[in-house]
């Protein structure tokens, strides 16, 4: 995969739908080799592709910088875990395992409330769906429960005066996440684990038509 033809709206798409529960990386791997990009083609072909390989790593680097920024104020480590959450539901795959365990669960409590809990089924026609499929958490529409948590988010921060702190914090962390996304050389792993996402892309691609 040729990641200096990929675009920045190809890689947030490819972030959104991708599955973040795989595990990090090792951070023997994490931290192995780091070298300088010898032109700029080069920098933005690795940036790309050691953001999408090291994404739970990025991810959770960020989370870590973000709790030693919050340590003396436990109201905006609260308001940190909604505002990530908000951000984990607009990725398919993590929406699609949070409304699943959480039906699950209520199912061993309440069978009636978790059958309300189901997605709406999508009409088709022809054998094809006939719209594009729309991400449901509990029976409701995607836009709902991030709309709520980000509002439940921003009531947080404001309470916990933590705003210039969490900005101080995202800075940090996206400045970190940068640094090592362009010196971390990527390995013949990394390449050949985004040929497998890709082949399972086209698989899943092909399966629905």
């Amino acid at each position: 995969m040729d990641w200096g033809t990929v675009t920045t709206e190809d890689l947030i798409d490819a972030l959104r739908e991708v599955d973040w529960s795989s595990p990090p990386r090792p951070l023997n791997e994490f931290f192995s080799k780091f070298t300088v990009p010898r032109s700029s083609n080069k920098w933005n072909s690795r940036l790309k592709c050691n953001l999408y390989y090291y994404r739970t790593n990025y991810f959770l680097m960020i989370l870590f910088i973000l709790g030693l920024g919050f340590l003396r104020r436990p109201l905006t480590i609260v308001a940190a875990t909604s505002t990530a959450l908000t951000i984990a539901f607009l990725n398919d795959s993590f929406a699609g395992t949070f409304s699943e365990k959480a039906t699950r669960t209520v199912r061993q409590f309440s069978p009636h409330l978790a059958a309300k809990m189901r997605p709406p089924l999508t009409p088709v026609l022809r054998g094809r769906p006939s719209s594009k499929r729309a991400i449901y958490i509990c029976g409701r529409p995607r836009w709902a429960f991030v709309f709520a948590f980000s509002a439940v988010s921003f009531i947080l921060w404001f309470a916990s005066c933590g705003l210039f702190t969490l900005l101080w914090a995202i800075a940090l962390g996206v400045l970190a996440t940068i640094l090592h996304a362009s010196f971390r050389t990527p390995n013949l792993k990394a390449r050949l684990n985004t040929f497998r996402e890709e082949f399972r892309a086209v698989w899943r691609n092909y399966s629905e038509l």
